[in-house]
């Protein structure tokens, strides 16, 4: 028997010709979102953070087991000592560890180890997953986390936006040093790294284009 009690779900059926609005009107918005490096410093409302990660943290997940945290870093010297760690894990790879191929196809987005946007921008959401979880101090396994954090992950890209912030999806494999530096226990593994802010007014951002839908959705 489930331990969980169900209730009815909470669903409104749209008339289709106010789907194809919404729908519409969501993607023309997400159309506008991209990755940005040059950030103001002004701050962000906290309690527009928290309502983002409110947000994030409603996605579903394997077993309803919820397996992230999300850690905000505002402190000048948590974010300085961030950098720091992060352009020394960069400068590894672009002086060696990634492949020519690799190094190539960053070439044209014009990204190099020097990671200014890290303390420049007046928040990082760091996202960690949890690999296993703890209860009463036995360690307890967890279903889907990737699939999960993923999702969670999505979520927040977009609730950050539809509030009016920029944001970057920045790696600086490997992340283990967030893990150190943010003090996270053993079972929480860094999984993406989000400045997140103001683009600065001269903001400019690669001309790119995206797929279009015939080239990413298969019909049968």
């Amino acid at each position: 028997m489930s331990e969980h009690d169900f209730v009815p779900l909470d669903f409104q059926r749209l008339e289709p010709a106010e789907m194809a609005r919404r729908a519409e009107d969501f993607a023309n918005d997400l159309a506008r979102r991209r990755s940005v490096r040059h950030f103001s410093a002004d701050p962000v409302p906290p309690e527009v953070l928290d309502e983002c990660i409110r947000c994030a943290g409603s996605a579903p997940s394997g077993a309803h087991q919820q397996p992230w945290t999300f850690v905000v870093v505002t402190d000048p010297e948590v974010k300085r000592r961030i950098r720091e760690a992060a352009e020394e894990e960069e400068r590894q790879n672009y002086g060696g560890r990634m492949n020519d191929e690799w190094l190539k196809a960053l070439a044209p987005l014009g990204t190099d180890a020097n990671k200014e946007f890290l303390e420049v921008a007046p928040a990082l959401i760091v996202l960690f997953r949890k690999a296993f979880g703890v209860e009463d101090g036995v360690k307890v396994q967890y279903y889907y986390t990737n699939e999960s954090i993923g999702i969670a992950l999505g979520f927040l890209l977009v609730a950050l936006h539809r509030a009016g912030l920029a944001t970057l999806t920045h790696t600086p494999s490997p992340m283990k040093f967030l893990e150190e530096i943010l003090e996270r226990p053993d079972n929480e593994r860094a999984y993406m790294l989000i400045p997140v802010g103001y683009p600065t007014p001269d903001c400019e951002v690669p001309s790119l284009e995206r797929k279009p839908i015939d080239e990413i959705r298969v019909t049968k």
